[in-house]
C-alpha cells in the first residue's frame, strides 16, 4: 500500500512524462522495439532492393520465423499470417462447420473469436467463466455439450493459460456422431509465450492462433498472427487458405510480409525476456495495491505462468457497476489514466454478436463484466510512472468514498 500522505505527494508532483496525452490501457499500448529490429528490418528492405528479388511471399525470413516459433512452442507447425483475427477465421474454417453444427466459446472476450464462428456459419454456444481466471469454466463446458458440438474454443485470457488438461479430458470424451472427439481451437492472443504446467502454450490442442498486435507481447510492426498445429494435414490446409486457397479451395491472401517475419524474429527471441520484465512489473503492482479491501488483484494458479497481458482487477461486489464507472471516470478525467474493461461478455458489448447469437445472460460473465477495472501495464513503465498510476487508482477510490 502507499500511505495516503505519500499519495498525495506522488500525485502532487503531477503526472510523469509523457504529460500532454493519456495512458491508455489495451489495446493502445505500443510494444517494445530495439536497434535489432530496426537493423532486421532495414537488412530485409535492403536484400529486396533488386527487381530479380522483391518481396516475395516465399521469402527466407518468412520460414525461419515459422520454424523457429514452432520449436519455441513445441509444436510441429506453425503459419505466418496477417494477424490473429485471420488465424481464427482459418482455425474455424478448417473445421468444415455445417448448419447447426455448435463451438463453445467464452462469453467474456474479443468480438473476433464468435465473428469467426459466425462468419463460417457456426453457432456460438457461449460458456461461463471461473471469476478468479477470467477463463473458461470447464464444468460449464460439459453441461453445455450437445451432439451438435464440434469443438472448444478457449481463450487464455489477458495473459493466462487456459486449464487446457481439463478441456482436452473434455473434449476426448465427448464424441461427435460423425467427426468423433470435439476439437479443441486456442486463442492465445494475449498469451505467447506462456507457459502451463511446463508446456508453452500452443503447444496444445489442435490449433493455436496467435496476435502480433501492436500491443501484443511480442509484435511485427502492428499487426501479424501466428497458428501453431502438429496436425500435419490441417497445416497443409492452412498454407493453402492463406494463399488464396491453392488448388483446391477457397482463400485469400493472408500472408505475413517478408519484413515482420525479420522483425518477429528478433522479437521472438526477446520474447522472454520482455515477458519476464512485465511480470515484474505486475507483481510489483500487486506488492503495492496489496491490501486494498475494494479491489481483488490478478491471480495465478499453481503451474501456470500468468504474462498479465491486461492486469485484470475485480472490484468488490459492492462496487459493481456505478462505482466502478466512476474509478475509471476519475482515473481519466483528473489523471489521465485510461483503463480499459478487458473484457464485458461480446453479447452485452457489440450489438451484432447479440443479434447473431442471442444474449443467455451467464451470472458469472455478466458480473464480471460489470467489475473489470484494467489500468495500463507495460514492461517499461517506470517506478514513477507505477507509482502515479496507483495513486491514482487509490485516490480515485478514496474521492468516491468521500461523495465525488
Amino acid at each position: 500500500m502507499i500511505k495516503p500522505q505519500i499519495r498525495k505527494d506522488i500525485l502532487a508532483r503531477g503526472k510523469p512524462e509523457p504529460k500532454n496525452v493519456p495512458w491508455w490501457g489495451e489495446p493502445n499500448l505500443g510494444g517494445w522495439y530495439t536497434e535489432a529490429e530496426i537493423d532486421a528490418a532495414v537488412r530485409a528492405i535492403r536484400k529486396s532492393n533488386d527487381w530479380s528479388t522483391g518481396f516475395g511471399p516465399n521469402a527466407k525470413e518468412i520460414e525461419k520465423f515459422e520454424n523457429a516459433f514452432a520449436a519455441y512452442c513445441g509444436t510441429r507447425y506453425a503459419i505466418a499470417i496477417n494477424s490473429c483475427g485471420t488465424g481464427l477465421d482459418m482455425a474455424i474454417r478448417c473445421l468444415d462447420l455445417a448448419p447447426g453444427d455448435e463451438v463453445i466459446s467464452p462469453a467474456v472476450n474479443y468480438k473476433a473469436a464468435h465473428l469467426a464462428i459466425v462468419g463460417q456459419g457456426g453457432k456460438v454456444v457461449f460458456c461461463d467463466i471461473d471469476s478468479r481466471t477470467l477463463n473458461l469454466d470447464p464444468e460449464d463446458v460439459e453441461k453445455r455439450i450437445t451432439r451438435h458440438t464440434r469443438a472448444i474454443f478457449p481463450v487464455h485470457m489477458n495473459g493466462l493459460p487456459a486449464p487446457m488438461d481439463e478441456l482436452l479430458d473434455i473434449a476426448g470424451r465427448h464424441l461427435h456422431p460423425r467427426y468423433g472427439p470435439l476439437k479443441v481451437i486456442g486463442d492465445a492472443a494475449r498469451a505467447c509465450g506462456a507457459t502451463y504446467k511446463g508446456a508453452k502454450v500452443g503447444s496444445q490442442g489442435w490449433l493455436t492462433a496467435f496476435s502480433f498486435y501492436s500491443s501484443k507481447l511480442m509484435t511485427t510492426l502492428g499487426a501479424g498472427g501466428m497458428i501453431t498445429t502438429n496436425d500435419p494435414a490441417v497445416a497443409e490446409r492452412l498454407r493453402n487458405i492463406r494463399q488464396f486457397g491453392g488448388e483446391d479451395e477457397w482463400g485469400s491472401n493472408y500472408k505475413m510480409t517478408k519484413i515482420q517475419a525479420a522483425v518477429g524474429l528478433v522479437q521472438l527471441n526477446r520474447l522472454d525476456e520482455m515477458n519476464r520484465r512485465r511480470r515484474e512489473a505486475a507483481q510489483r503492482r500487486s506488492k503495492i495495491l496489496s491490501g486494498t479491501a475494494e479491489l481483488i488483484l490478478p491471480y495465478e494458479p499453481p503451474n501456470c505462468e500468468h504474462l498479465y497481458y491486461v492486469y485484470s482487477i475485480l472490484v468488490q461486489p459492492d462496487w459493481t457497476g456505478e462505482k466502478r464507472d466512476k474509478i475509471i471516470a476519475i482515473m481519466s478525467e483528473k489523471f489521465g489514466i485510461v483503463c480499459s474493461i478487458s473484457n464485458p461478455p461480446t453479447y452485452l458489448r457489440w450489438p451484432y454478436i447479440a443479434e447473431k447469437c442471442g444474449v443467455p445472460r451467464l451470472a458469472v460473465s455478466d458480473d464480471v463484466g460489470r467489475r473489470l477495472l484494467c489500468p495500463p501495464l507495460h514492461p517499461l513503465l517506470t517506478e514513477e510512472q507505477e507509482l502515479y498510476i496507483c495513486a491514482s487508482l487509490l485516490e480515485a477510490i478514496d474521492m468516491i468514498k468521500a461523495g465525488a
